[in-house]
Order: structure tokens, then C-alpha cells, then sequence
């Protein structure tokens, strides 16, 4: 039985590569374009295949040649493709992103497409794929009864839950008793606490008001500045490895994907966070999302 399943959306990336990112109503002369696989769900299972993990994408797209891509990808990645939904009458997703290639920093616009219409009752077959998993990985971007439907089936039969909270909005107080690992951005994690979180302390503050919430675990991701985890007994600080970054896009689902891997084969706390900051990283070094996860020879 495959050891990770992920719930998430596919998407086509089109990202554009300028000077800057362009203020409203502002035109700019960019450098280069890239089309290819992104979606934080699809990121994350190409991140956990090519680090070696079995991996099953759980999914919705359309019947064109967007979802053809999907479908090439996921193949191409070594990943279980029996749980995609295809829908003729649906469109697959489609992400601009707009990137500054000195920061590396960019501005996404996401259309969902078919995922945004993915039912409970479509998903029977994929549920039984949850309860065999070890670990159970979703973020918000497919509907939220489906999503809190999946992380229930996975915590009653013992899976090891991971929530990307990405991108950030309003989720019951029953999601977070089903969550082991909450992985917020310093963004997100604002939205959750009402905390603006830009030094350690204010990472540890907003840990905290997590943890009160029911929430097991919590690990902040911080960008360039690292990452802060607490359980309510062991807090941990780590850097960010010192890298150039040209494309900081997917970098979150690098970690994510990372992170599960690691739990996946037992490794202690620490190794998963070390594996997961290396891996996000590394993901920064190239352009576009799913093409820039790094192998694991890339890691050693």
C-alpha cells in the first residue's frame, strides 16, 4: 500500500519572469515565461515522489490539454494517477504568477478550475486509499467538506495528518482537532492569530495561540528568515540554508512535501524539519513550481 496520499489541485502554471512585479495599471517588459505542473497539491506529490516516497494524488481535472499535462506529469513523477477525476464539462486550472527575478518573489492569481467542484460522494473510491496511508497531506484549496471529510476518515484510522493551511480562510474549530501538523506561512499563520509575525518571538507568540486551538503540532515557515516548530514541549528554531533564489514559487509545497517524506520514514523531528528546509530550498534555485522540486540526489 502507497505510504503518503495527498488531497489537492493540479494547475498549469504560466509564470513570468521581470525586473518587477508591475503595479496596478502598469505594463513591464519581462525577461522569460515558463508553462508547466503546479497546484500546491500536485507540487507536494512530485516533492514526496521525487525524494523516493510512494505517493497517491487525489484530484479533479477537466478532459484538455492542460489535464493532459496533469496526467504527463504525474506518469512522468512515478506518481498513482487511478484517483484523478476527469470531467469533460470542467476546465482544468490555471495559475498566472508574476516573478521578480532579483527577490525571487512573486504574485499569484489561481483559477481552480474542475477541483472547486469536487463532491464528497465522488471521492468513495479515493477514501479507502486514506484509511490504507501513513500519512495524509491537503492545504484549503479544494472544497472544505471534502477536505475536512478526508482529514476525519484519515485521523479515525490513524494516519499522521498534515494541514497546509494555503491559501489562508476560515476553517472550523472541527478541523483543527483533526490536524497533528499545521504548516502555515508567516502570512497565514497572521491570518489564524491576528499576529504579524516578523522576528522569532512573534513566531513563538502565534505558535503558541495555535497550539491553544487544539492543533498538535505547528511549524511556521518563515521565507529566508527559517522556520519555528512547537509541540507545546519542544520548540525548535532553524535557519534558512543560505541560497541564491530566482523563483521562490512552490517553495511552501517543497517543504510540505519534504516534511511528509520524513515522517513517512520515521525520522525524528528534527531530521524531517532539516529534510523539509533543504528541499524548500533547493526549490528556489529554479523557475516554475513542480519542475524546480529537487531529486533527492539534489539533497545529498
Amino acid at each position: 500500500m502507497r505510504d503518503i496520499s495527498v488531497l489537492g489541485i493540479f494547475v498549469a502554471d504560466i509564470s513570468f519572469s521581470g525586473p518587477k512585479i508591475p503595479s496596478v495599471g502598469e505594463t513591464i517588459l519581462g525577461n522569460k515565461y515558463n508553462v508547466g505542473p503546479g497546484g500546491k497539491g500536485c507540487n507536494q506529490a512530485i516533492a514526496i515522489a521525487r525524494l523516493g516516497g510512494k505517493v497517491n494524488f487525489i484530484s479533479k481535472i477537466g478532459k484538455d490539454s492542460y489535464g493532459e499535462l496533469a496526467l504527463n506529469t504525474l506518469k512522468k513523477n512515478n506518481i498513482n494517477i487511478e484517483n484523478i477525476i476527469q470531467d469533460e464539462k470542467l476546465q482544468t486550472g490555471v495559475a498566472g504568477i508574476l516573478v521578480d527575478k532579483n527577490s525571487g518573489k512573486n504574485a499569484i492569481n489561481v483559477i481552480v478550475g474542475a477541483p472547486s467542484s469536487l463532491k464528497v460522494s465522488e471521492i468513495e473510491k479515493q477514501i479507502n486509499l486514506i484509511k490504507n496511508s501513513k500519512i495524509f497531506l491537503t492545504q484549503l484549496e479544494v472544497p472544505k467538506d471534502v477536505t475536512l471529510h478526508c482529514l476525519k476518515t484519515a485521523k479515525e484510522n490513524g494516519c499522521i495528518t498534515i494541514l497546509n493551511p494555503a491559501p489562508a480562510s476560515e476553517i472550523t474549530k472541527e478541523f483543527f482537532s483533526k490536524i497533528d501538523y499545521f504548516t502555515p506561512n508567516e502570512t497565514e499563520a497572521e491570518f489564524y492569530t491576528g499576529i504579524k509575525i516578523t522576528n522569532k518571538k512573534e513566531a513563538k507568540q502565534a505558535a503558541e495561540k495555535l497550539l491553544n486551538l487544539g492543533i498538535k503540532k505547528v511549524i511556521i515557515t518563515l521565507g529566508e528568515k527559517g522556520l519555528f516548530y512547537n509541540d507545546g514541549k519542544k520548540k525548535i528554531y532553524l535557519k534558512a540554508n543560505p541560497i541564491k533564489a530566482i523563483d521562490t514559487t512552490g517553495a511552501g509545497d517543497a517543504f510540505n512535501g519534504g516534511l511528509a517524506f520524513g515522517l513517512s520514514k520515521d525520522k525524528p523531528i528534527i531530521e524531517c524539519l532539516e529534510l523539509a528546509n533543504k528541499v524548500a530550498g533547493i526549490s528556489t534555485t529554479k523557475l516554475g513550481a513542480g519542475d524546480a522540486m529537487p531529486f533527492l540526489k539534489d539533497i545529498n
